[in-house]
C-alpha cells in the first residue's frame, strides 16, 4: 500500500469518526432540547398551581369576609329592631306608669285597692306580727282601712287578726316630680315580717312590674308578630 492509499483510508477513516461525532453530538441536542422543554413544562405547570392555588386561596378570604361582613351587618340590623323594639315597650310601659299615678287621685276607689293590696300581703305572709310602709301622703288612708283589712284577712285565713305597726320613720317614696329626679312611688303598700326578713312589696309600680313581665310575651306578640314573641 502506498503513501496515498494510506492517506485515503486515514482521511475515510476521519470523516467516519466526524460524522459519527455529529450525529452523537446532534442525539445529544436532540435529548438535552427534549429534557428542556420538559423541565420547563414541568416548571410552567407547577407556576399554574401556585397561581390557581393562590388565587383559590384569595377566593376563599373574600368569600369568608363577605359572609362575616354580612352576618356582622345581618347582627347590627337585628340589634337595632331588638333596640326600636325595647324602646317601644319602654314607652309603653313608662306611658303605664303615668296612668297609675292617676289612680291615687280618685280616693274612694284608691282606699279600697289599699285594703286589697293590705289583704293580700297579709294572705302572702301569714305573719302575726308585722310592719307596714306607705307614702306619708296616704298615711291617713291605710289608717282609716287598716282595721277592716285586718278583719277580712283573719276571716278569710282562719286566725286571728295580726298586729300590724306603721312605719312611721320611713315611708315610702312620694310621687314622682315633675322633673323625673330622685326616687318615686305611684302608690300601694310594702309589708314586712317583724324581723323584716320576709317582704311583699305591693306598690303600685311593684304590681305594674309583675303584669308587665308577664304579659310581655303577649305584648311583643301583638306588636311584632310570632317570631318576637
Amino acid at each position: 500500500m502506498n503513501d496515498a492509499d494510506v492517506s485515503k483510508q486515514i482521511q475515510q477513516m476521519v470523516r467516519f469518526i466526524r460524522q459519527e461525532a455529529e450525529e452523537k453530538a446532534n442525539e445529544i441536542g436532540v435529548s438535552a432540547e427534549e429534557e428542556f422543554n420538559i423541565e420547563k413544562l414541568q416548571l410552567v405547570e407547577a407556576e399554574k398551581r401556585k397561581i390557581r392555588q393562590e388565587y383559590e386561596r384569595k377566593e376563599k378570604q373574600v368569600d369568608v369576609r363577605k359572609k362575616i361582613e354580612y352576618s356582622m351587618q345581618l347582627n347590627a340590623s337585628r340589634i337595632k329592631v331588638l333596640q326600636a323594639q325595647d324602646d317601644l315597650v319602654g314607652s309603653m310601659k313608662e306611658s303605664a306608669g303615668k296612668e297609675i299615678l292617676a289612680i291615687s287621685q280618685d280616693h274612694h276607689f284608691y282606699k279600697r285597692l289599699l285594703k286589697d293590696l293590705i289583704v293580700q300581703g297579709l294572705l302572702r305572709l301569714k305573719e302575726p306580727a308585722l310592719q307596714l310602709r306607705c307614702r306619708k301622703a296616704d298615711s291617713w288612708l291605710v289608717e282609716s282601712i287598716l282595721e277592716e283589712a285586718k278583719e277580712e284577712y283573719a276571716e278569710k285565713a282562719k286566725v286571728h287578726a295580726p298586729q300590724i305597726i306603721i312605719d312611721e320613720q320611713t315611708y315610702l317614696p312620694p310621687e314622682p316630680r315633675p322633673d323625673g329626679i330622685g326616687s318615686s312611688c305611684a302608690g300601694g303598700i310594702v309589708l314586712a315580717s317583724k324581723d323584716g326578713k320576709i317582704v311583699c312589696e305591693n306598690t303600685l309600680d311593684a304590681r305594674l312590674d309583675v303584669v308587665f313581665r308577664q304579659k310581655l310575651p303577649e305584648i311583643r306578640k301583638l306588636l311584632y308578630g310570632k317570631a318576637a314573641a
